[in-house]
């Protein structure tokens, strides 16, 4: 043996020993973490958590990568063809690591293709997460990394197995991962139902997201699109007359992606994540590990009915649009005078936004920064179009004033019978206003809404009854002074107490809260006990203007107080998710009903029969101007608080029970006092009316137009209430025909509406509401305490002037 030979066999040897020591250093994991054998035989990835409606349908996401599990027979052979014919078409014949493949990358150095079987690029998704280097030294170890895992995969797994752990964990553009979440997203299918050419544009993507994505790329994703279908030729996959065929058929996109912004429901799937992060804070898995909503892969179903969500979104688009129109015609809207002597309000907005935020970061001075505030810049504003916005030119700080100058709204729909929440709409749009206004945390004051719960509590503890007399008299609760405040609202008529609940009288009503005196508290404490046992959390101050509603309480806790009256008694805690479970299907957690007797079945009908006489003697006669189905039994109640700065209507049937709030997040931007357009009959009822009137039409909500409220057993005979006694006027502040004028030829394609820059967090910019504790004197001011925080990614609130102290002024 010649010394060159000798050389050469060292050489080999010498170089097959360092690869050797190499793979075992890799295998030992000193080189960087190697997966265990465990984790090769339970692989996991980063799945999305889901959000189902009450019939199944998905609805939302949370994920910080969009993947979704599927199982290979719900795959289609299309997309199993073309992967294989494309990206390793001697896949069935390796073990991981494809010889000729490997050979080829070596002796052209990658220029001819990779050497990355299926296999090994499924090892990289699953196990080699955020590897990306250009460093050939670091690659190569990567390579080698890889390899090893894919010979694992192969022992462990088979074929199939390991095709649909490539298809359920690859990338396909837009932040899009998985073929289930990819089909669905590109083509509204399931991932069974695509179609050959379909497969292939889903297929030509995998091998670069962004570059070939039919979206942003179409030329470039038809193109691949068939040499996708070339390969399947090739393979046999395919005859080369039918691709000849699809070839020439452009790409038939059905593109719609589930995110925070898009989908039903936006604004309950933000409040219901804010749950779902504190649940899983709360709760571990098997590893001790908290879960991840954002990671895990939980199935969370909901009580939300997608019909009635729908349903609710178009009310509130329908009407708040109109009634945007009406506040913008109003001559300080107009002017811009509404804003004086609130300079401060616009200058915390400023300071609070990010453009503020970003150059203060730059070493910009304040006073440059606040002159590029008054500089025009095209900017995406806020309009009530199909498309909810429009490009304009607009300088930041009159961007600030016609956002905050848009009307917001709270609006849930509830099963009274079990709190199961089946709509739930936040604000007027959520990719602008992030601001949750039905949430428990945003209280405004309820006004005249507080009335049946007054009412209720002295029928069921002072024996009063729906036509017990009472008297519109102002009252006088010594050191408190006198509610209300004003005597000229006082007819000083004696009537049915029925009949000033219909006519929503605050004097009469002052009258019956006198009635409630107990141990000196004026009946203010006993109202506040009674709130109590309806599950109200909010700060409460124990003033007798709180009996007309000068107290700031939130939608959601009204929802759970009124839901006494349909619910026959019992108060049902509003729910809306039904249970839980993990990525395999298994349950973690079920939910269900809460519910507890607060007044009796006579008390809570009495109320109902006097909250009908709401809508056909009194503030709610309106209502039948909106076509609502014959039969249907409706009882409610409408609110109109501080000069027309909020205004509310709670109502229900047999089987629905609905709450409606509406008003602008800074109170000093309202409808003039003598506008009735801001009372709780034409600003709120509408939402509701639009609403049930399409809801009641719609089989798939379930509503039964001819059920009645049932009649405890010992009420004998139905109770009659006398609503003609005499001329008593609806309070002032409230029209009787308040909701009929009917908004005709709604488009939201025709009108805009400019509102705010919507790329700035000016658009979760929200005033801090100031409670006002209504008529009291200066000795005893209103308790501030009130919880008003908004979500925890917004910036603080900067603090308004009071609103005038006002109680319900209906």
């Amino acid at each position: 043996m010649t010394r060159a030979v000798k050389y050469f066999w060292r050489f080999f040897f010498g170089c097959f020993g360092l690869f050797v020591l190499l793979i075992i250093i890799i295998q030992l994991g000193w080189l960087g973490a190697m997966p265990d054998l465990q984790d090769i035989e339970n692989p996991t990835a980063s799945l999305a958590s889901q959000v189902f409606a009450d019939d199944g349908t998905p609805i939302g996401k949370y994920y910080i990568e969009d993947r979704v599990m599927t199982d290979y027979r719900d795959i289609s052979p299309y997309a199993i063809q073309a992967l294989v014919a494309t990206e390793d078409k001697r896949f069935y014949n390796h073990s991981g690591i494809d010889p000729v493949s490997l050979g080829r990358a070596l002796f052209f150095l990658g220029r001819e293709g990779g050497a990355s079987t299926i296999t090994m690029q499924t090892a990289k998704n699953l196990f080699t997460e955020n590897w990306s280097t250009k460093n050939f030294l670091l690659r190569s170890i990567q390579k080698l990394k890889e390899s090893i895992i894919a010979i694992k995969l192969e022992s462990n797994f088979t074929k199939e197995e390991i095709l649909t752990l490539y298809l359920n964990t690859v990338a396909f553009g837009d932040n899009v991962y998985g073929i289930r979440n990819a089909s669905k997203t590109f083509f509204q299918k399931e991932p069974d139902r695509i179609n050959v050419e379909e497969a292939a544009v889903l297929i030509g993507m995998v091998n670069g997201p962004g570059i070939y994505n039919p979206r942003t790329n179409p030329k470039r994703a038809m193109d691949r699109r068939n040499l996708v279908l070339n390969r399947m030729v090739t393979k046999q996959y395919l005859p080369a007359a039918d691709a000849a065929v699809l070839k020439k058929k452009p790409i038939q996109l059905n593109y719609k992606k589930l995110d925070e912004n898009n989908g039903l429901g936006p604004y309950f799937r933000m409040i219901l994540g804010e749950e779902m992060k504190k649940w899983c804070r709360e709760h571990k898995k098997n590893n001790g590990d908290n879960y991840d909503l954002y990671r895990d892969g939980l199935k969370i179903y909901t009580t939300i009915n997608p019909s009635m969500q729908i349903y609710a979104e178009e009310a509130v688009a329908r009407h708040m649009n109109y009634l945007q129109k009406l506040l913008n015609s109003q001559d300080n809207i107009k002017t811009g005078t509404v804003w004086k002597g609130y300079d401060h309000v616009l200058e915390a907005a400023m300071k609070q936004s990010e453009r503020w935020k970003n150059f203060t970061k730059e070493g910009w001075e304040e006073e440059d920064i606040k002159k590029s505030f008054f500089e025009p810049v095209n900017m995406r504003v806020f309009a009530w179009n199909t498309a909810r916005g429009k490009d304009t030119l607009m300088t930041p700080y009159d961007s600030i004033k016609y956002h905050r100058q848009m009307l917001q709204t709270g609006f849930i729909v509830m099963n009274p019978m079990d709190g199961q929440i089946k709509a739930w709409v936040g604000g007027i749009d959520y990719k602008t206003f992030k601001y949750d206004h039905a949430n428990i945390n945003t209280k405004r004051q309820v006004g005249s809404t507080m009335k049946p719960l007054l009412y209720s509590l002295a029928i069921e503890e002072a024996g009063f009854t729906p036509n017990t007399t009472v008297y519109d008299n102002q009252q006088s609760f010594g050191s408190f002074g006198l509610v209300p405040a004003t005597p000229k609202t006082c007819t000083g008529a004696a009537m049915p107490m029925a009949l000033a609940l219909a006519k929503s009288r605050n004097c009469a009503t002052a009258y019956i809260l006198k009635q409630l005196d107990n141990n000196g508290n004026n009946g203010a404490q006993r109202l506040i006990d009674f709130l109590r046992k309806c599950d109200f959390q909010s700060t409460i101050p124990p003033y007798p203007s709180i009996g007309i509603g000068a107290v700031e309480l939130s939608l959601y806790e009204m929802m759970q107080g009124y839901s006494i009256f349909p619910g026959r008694g019992f108060s049902a805690k509003p729910m809306y998710i039904t249970r839980i479970e993990d990525r395999n299907g298994n349950v973690l957690a079920n939910f269900v009903p809460v519910r507890k007797e607060v007044i009796s079945d006579v008390t809570a009908y009495s109320v109902i029969k006097m909250m009908q006489g709401v809508m056909t003697n009194g503030t709610g006669v309106g209502i039948w101007g909106y076509d609502m189905p014959a039969g249907l039994e409706i009882a409610g109640k409408t609110g109109t608080t501080n000069d027309n700065s909020d205004a509310w209507f709670m109502g229900y049937t047999p089987q629905l029970l609905a709450g409606v709030w509406v008003g602008a997040d800074d109170r000093f931007v309202r409808f003039k006092k003598e506008s009735k357009n801001g009372e709780g009959g034409r600003a709120a009822m509408p939402i509701w009316a639009y609403f049930m009137r399409k809801a009641a039409a719609d089989p798939a909500c379930g509503i039964d137009t001819k059920m009645t409220f049932n009649r405890p057993e010992d009420i004998n005979t139905d109770i009659q209430i006398d609503y003609t006694n005499g001329n008593v006027p609806i309070m002032s502040g409230e029209s009787e025909t308040g909701g009929g004028v009917v908004e005709t030829g709604y488009d939201a394609g025709n009108t805009e509406v400019i509102g705010a820059e919507s790329d700035t967090s000016l658009l979760g910019v929200r005033p801090k509401p100031s409670t006002s504790a209504g008529d009291q004197p200066p000795a005893k001011p209103a308790d501030n305490k009130t919880d008003t925080k908004s979500p925890a990614n917004l910036p603080p609130k900067p603090p308004v002037p009071a609103p005038k102290k006002t109680g319900g002024n209906e």
